[in-house]
């Protein structure tokens, strides 16, 4: 027992403490400046991944293309990063894939994570960003039956915000 608590109050303590996440929702990348972007929540990923483009490195800096021409937030902007690392990632299909990774912060639930993310092409997927087990664990619980609960809450927040100050 912790400090008196039974091991199972001691859990419900943990987890009420965690913010809830559905299926799927919408993210900010702040240091890229891309705001509410669609994000799959992906239990069965351990690394979280971004749709990207046009990736290669440049007198040892690696540049990328965010998104592409099908998503509203899509800029061409070229981004570039001087630390990042070359790993072997197994995909959706069981099969091992060299990525790139490079570490930036995700902003959900007006939590700002820094993690890694590798970069990959799902464009094929609907959604350009997904969300794995290591951004997920010990700070989210998730609920499949739900969606959009961080992008609704700062929706809320705005619509707030905008009261007070009209």
């Amino acid at each position: 027992m912790l400090a008196g608590l039974s091991y199972f109050a001691h859990i419900r303590i943990r987890f009420s403490a965690m913010e809830i996440l559905g299926r799927y929702d919408r993210v900010d990348l702040p240091e890229f400046g891309l705001f509410d972007i669609h994000a799959k929540i992906d239990t069965g990923a351990y690394t979280s991944s971004l749709h990207c483009h046009h990736v290669h490195i440049v007198d040892g800096v690696l540049e990328f293309i965010l998104l592409d021409e099908e998503h509203s937030e899509f800029t061409g902007t070229k981004l570039r990063c001087a630390e990042y690392a070359l790993r072997d990632i197994k995909n959706s299909f069981g099969e091992i894939e060299s990525r790139f990774v490079i570490t930036s912060t995700l902003k959900i639930f007006n939590q700002e994570i820094t993690t890694e993310f590798s970069l990959c092409d799902r464009g094929s997927l609907k959604f350009p960003i997904l969300i794995g087990r290591k951004i997920l664990r010990d700070r989210f619980l998730i609920d499949v039956k739900k969606k959009n609960l961080s992008y609704k809450q700062k929706h809320r927040q705005r619509v707030s915000l905008r009261k007070k100050h009209s």
